[in-house]
């Protein structure tokens, strides 16, 4: 799959980042040329071969379409879930470092519900809230709406399949989402830069720091990652 500069793609466990340079000659797909891109949640810096981009699981935004698909998937009241702790670990991780937002979605899904029948382990909490915020921030890229909107979406939605999982009737999901949808209309385009307390944490990990003396004006150094392979 060929990219080029200013394309937003999704970087698996890390979300949606800009191609900024190609580095090489990409048509040739040789090991020493490679996609630079930046994060847009912290301005990471990742570079990519151009010949391994279906290995790493690099894929291009989804469409309007597929986000209707990931709330009829959050809907739906079937759960694939395994019994054992480190089968469901090693499961989830796996669909994490597949670059399939269905995959992140289904795990979204699983740990949220598990969430309410038990306390999640420490690393489990983190994984759902790394889906979360990788859902989050995709859907709301692609339905240009804010991540505050998008989430009481998600949360409907999981209410919704968790209700139909029991049994309950309600009403419809569409009928749901008019409820929060008439806000967007009041929220200034400003407010489409995603901000999150809920990722703050995500965020902080991956950021240089810098001294509280410093110049507001001066450019925070990139963090660089090379990825060769699918790990």
């Amino acid at each position: 799959m060929a990219f080029q500069i200013g394309d937003k793609v999704v970087y698996p466990n890390h979300g949606i980042g800009v191609v900024e340079e190609l580095l090489g000659d990409p048509s040739t797909g040789g090991p020493s040329h490679f996609y630079k891109l930046r994060i847009l949640s912290n301005a990471t810096r990742v570079m990519v071969p151009v010949a391994n981009v279906d290995g790493v699981g690099l894929r291009r935004v989804i469409t309007q379409v597929e986000v209707d698909r990931i709330f009829d998937l959050l809907e739906n009241k079937k759960i694939e879930q395994h019994s054992n702790w480190k089968g469901r670990y090693k499961d989830n991780s796996d669909k994490m470092r597949s670059g399939s937002i269905y995959d992140v979605a289904g795990v979204l899904k699983s740990l949220s519900y598990l969430s309410k029948r038990k306390s999640l382990s420490f690393r489990e909490k983190r994984m759902l809230d790394r889906a979360r915020f990788l859902i989050v921030s995709e859907v709301a890229e692609v339905a240009r709406e804010p991540q505050e909107i998008v989430e009481q979406k998600i949360d409907l939605a999981l209410t919704r399949g968790m209700e139909a999982k029991k049994g309950k009737k309600g009403p419809s999901l569409k009928a749901l989402f008019k409820q929060v949808a008439p806000t967007v209309a009041d929220v200034s385009s400003d407010s489409m830069t995603p901000v999150r307390a809920r990722t703050t944490v995500l965020r902080r990990t991956a950021r240089t720091h810098v001294s509280s003396d410093a110049s507001p004006t001066r450019k925070r150094a990139p963090i660089f990652i090379s990825i060769n392979r699918f790990s």
